[in-house]
């Protein structure tokens, strides 16, 4: 006797990430980039030690900013992120009532 297909595992799977959950995964890694390339233009503007510099030292600086920024988006530090969240979770609710009214 043939066994039956398995069917497929729903899109709810443990694992598996909604479309609001990479929305604000996106949001909040744009809110990382712009406060990174933020932070490096205050870097470039402001005097550096001089004493001590060195492209070693140069190196551990923009790890250490990008660590800076990365934890001021998770925490919202602009709120870029959670406009972002707003303005196209908004859209894709009324794009979902446009076509279910099709």
């Amino acid at each position: 006797m043939i066994a039956p297909i398995a069917t497929p595992a729903p899109a709810t799977a443990p694992g598996a990430t909604t479309e609001p959950q990479r929305l604000k995964a996106v949001a909040q890694q744009f809110e990382a980039v712009f406060l990174r390339q933020m932070i490096a233009s205050m870097r470039q503007a402001s005097p550096g030690d001089g004493l001590f510099e060195s492209t070693a030292s140069d190196q551990f600086r923009d790890l250490a900013d990008a660590r800076v920024a990365d934890d001021m988006a998770t925490k919202g530090g602009l709120g870029i992120a959670e406009l972002l969240i707003r303005h196209y979770g908004a859209k894709d609710t009324t794009a979902g009532a446009v076509e279910s009214s099709k």
